[in-house]
């Protein structure tokens, strides 16, 4: 097999020409800017078989979600790909990095999920492209999870938010790909995105403590397709952060493909200090610093995610019925009361409650100012 720093050399260099014009580093550079500056020239990347709604999650802070969803994002609408970016981090770096304004009061992704508006409403263009669009996140967002507590199938808001934008939509307008950046936690926003995807992309950092709570994220899944979202799968994973210097990366990589096998991208993400600049300016790498290592990666990545979606088969999941409601549970027998009512009784909990692990009942609280 292949190892990760040779096959991040070879998509380095792939389909640059050979000749003398071209056998400097800096020459190179240049041409791989060019290639993606002008992508729009290019054969574009071929489209899915359906809409594809993935789910980008690692509970682990700083392996690279919300760096992988933007700069994804903006290659696969830069090939002719249309995509919606759904930033569901209260932090809002998605939002920062495609530069759309996620002040306190804009429109945002907190509006559809505890408020009345429509996916519609809060949808922002970004300057990256103009198949690209952003859906952002302010810190309004932080308090969401609380709010959402009491309100009837929470978990799948961000879901039917979805389904009901994609229905208004005329067919050509229609997304090929959601993108949805999750908080780096296992909470309910997380949820929601996992109940909202039929597909999770989860990139893995190349060092020893990104596998650690990886196990926790797969059995998450597994509770959730046996009991909320049945066509959810684990169909990509992503390898970043790669430094070739050290064995340390490659033995990560390596313990990563022989586990996860054809799940595992080809393409591998190296450390460039271009992609964590890039966001400083209110951009992805790709329209930041196109040459850079950086750049080429996370285009190979997209190129390889669009050419999978191109073999899926040309149907559209079926939205999720209302769930059911909780069994009645019999009236207890208390003895005559003294000096006070019975204590309460709490139902099941919900399968939210079993998946989170929180307790059966909570307060309600819901709106911006809750408290």
């Amino acid at each position: 097999m292949t190892d990760p720093g040779e096959r991040l050399r070879n998509s380095l260099a792939a389909d640059l020409p050979v000749g003398p014009d071209f056998d400097s580093p800096i020459a190179m550079e240049a041409m791989r800017a060019t290639r993606v500056l002008h992508a729009a020239d290019q054969e574009p990347f071929p489209a899915p078989g359906r809409i594809r709604v993935v789910t980008v999650a690692n509970q682990k802070g700083g392996v690279g979600k919300t760096t992988s969803t933007v700069n994804l994002g903006v290659a696969l609408a830069m090939y002719g790909l249309r995509t919606l970016v759904i930033d569901l981090d209260p932090q809002g770096n998605a939002s920062t990095a495609l530069g759309v304004e996620h002040t306190v009061g804009t429109p945002s992704i907190y509006d559809a999920l505890v408020g009345d508006n429509t996916l519609a409403e809060v949808t922002h263009p970004t300057t990256a492209s103009p198949n690209l669009f952003c859906v952002p996140a302010t810190i309004d967002l932080a308090g969401a999870e609380i709010e959402l507590v009491s309100v009837v199938a929470r978990e799948h808001r961000l879901r039917r938010s979805i389904e009901a934008y994609l229905h208004e939509l005329p067919a050509e307008e229609r997304p090929h790909y959601v993108l949805i950046d999750c908080p780096p936690s296992l909470g309910l926003l997380t949820l929601n995105a996992l109940v909202a995807g039929d597909e999770v992309l989860i990139p893995i950092q190349c060092e020893y403590y990104a596998l650690e709570g990886l196990g926790q994220l797969l059995s998450n899944i597994d509770l959730v397709r046996a009991h909320l979202n049945p066509g959810i799968s684990v169909s990509t994973i992503l390898l970043t952060m790669y430094d070739g210097r050290t064995k340390l990366a490659d033995q990560v990589a390596d313990e990563v493909r022989n586990h996860f096998g054809d799940l595992v991208l080809a393409a591998v993400i190296p450390r460039n200090v271009r992609v964590s600049e890039a966001p400083g300016y209110g951009q992805s790498v790709l329209t930041y610093d196109p040459g850079s290592r950086g750049s080429t990666s996370y285009v190979e990545a997209a190129r390889e995610l669009a050419r999978r979606g191109a073999a899926l088969p040309a149907s559209t999941p079926q939205p999720i019925s209302q769930p059911p409601p909780p069994p009645p549970v019999a009236a207890p027998v208390y003895p005559p009361p003294v000096g006070g009512p019975p204590p309460p009784v709490a139902g099941p909990p919900s399968v939210a409650a079993l998946v989170l692990g929180e307790p059966a009942t909570a307060p309600a609280q819901r709106g911006r100012h809750a408290t």
